[in-house]
């Protein structure tokens, strides 16, 4: 997965993956979604938007469709009554986890 840094040096702002990234996961929500589901292990809806308080109910809903939608999180739904529906992060969506961890680590280290 590593690009050499020759080639690094000589890609364009379309080739070189940041905006991609971004689009996939990117934005105020899906980075926290995604981090704590790796942290936490599977979790149902309530569960996540107690993580995140200040997130709407209809954000919060189209950013799990979203990361769904892009395979980096899985839904399953129960197809019981009460509605039952748990959230788990994807192989594809852990390779993610290192630099979710380091955006961690980052903002705690300078939001002082």
């Amino acid at each position: 997965m590593d690009i050499n840094k020759g080639l690094i040096e000589t890609l364009t702002s379309s080739e070189c993956g940041i905006e991609f990234t971004l689009s996939q996961m990117g934005g105020k929500w899906k980075p926290l979604i995604l981090w704590f589901l790796a942290k936490k292990g599977t979790k149902r809806y309530g569960e996540i938007k107690r993580f995140i308080p200040t997130v709407t109910n209809k954000m919060l809903s189209q950013q799990l469709k979203e990361l769904a939608c892009d395979e980096l999180i899985h839904r399953k739904d129960y197809q019981v009554i009460p509605p039952k529906v748990e959230y788990s992060i994807t192989e594809k969506g852990e390779t993610l986890v290192p630099m979710l961890d380091f955006m961690c680590s980052w903002g705690y280290e300078n939001n002082k």
